[in-house]
């Protein structure tokens, strides 16, 4: 048996960790196929939830819509630094709401923009009301075994988890979970796009 939490507790507390590194390559490939780049979108959610999702494809130029879904969410492959590789699945609430800071991240990259500058616009965003945080709960899938992330200088591999809206939420709120306690995890603590964090049990232990 192989606990997943250290592992799991590095990557949250780094989530968000952004370094300029020449020498790192971004682990998502825009020379790959449109296909192949759509079913990395859809290994974010079980086929049940991807399959009859809106799908959005990330291009050079920012994210371009592939397809109308029907069920209310939305997928796509989410890149919190652009080093990252996170396929993700929104519900419809994070839909109407955080994932229009992610498709305007993009959209500002593609214009040369800097991540500080990014980041001070969807801050400024959000207090000037053009975007919104989740208004109830909600969940974002992000199952997919092919998750990468910028931690500490290295681009490591996440274990596939489910995420569920706290806007504004502080590790206090859920109850201060120690280090190395298998407990749930708060990402963006204090930010309008906080969530709360869960490994399924069979990422928590192999070989069960």
């Amino acid at each position: 048996m192989r606990t997943m939490l250290p592992v799991a507790f590095l990557l949250i507390g780094n989530l968000v960790t952004f370094a300029q590194n020449d020498e790192l390559k971004p682990t998502y490939d825009f020379s790959s196929s449109r296909e192949e780049r759509i079913k990395l979108v859809e290994s974010a959610a079980p086929p049940e939830i991807s399959g009859k999702a809106t799908i959005y494809v990330l291009d050079r130029s920012g994210y371009t819509k592939v397809r109308d879904g029907t069920n209310g969410f939305s997928c796509l492959v989410d890149r919190q630094t652009p080093w990252n590789r996170e396929p993700t699945c929104f519900d419809a609430e994070g839909t109407a709401t955080t994932l229009l800071t992610r498709l305007f991240a993009e959209e500002e990259r593609a214009k040369g923009k800097s991540e500080d500058e990014i980041k001070a616009e969807i801050h400024h965003g959000y207090k000037s009301g053009r975007f919104k945080a989740p208004s109830k709960p909600g969940i974002v899938y992000m199952l997919s075994d092919n998750t990468s992330l910028l931690v500490e200088g290295k681009i490591v591999h996440a274990p596939p988890n489910l995420m569920f809206y706290a806007p504004y939420a502080t590790d206090k709120d859920i109850g201060s979970p120690p280090p190395g306690v298998n407990m749930p995890r708060l990402i963006r603590a204090g930010q309008p796009d906080a969530y709360i964090i869960v490994f399924p049990k069979s990422v928590e232990h192999s070989g069960h």
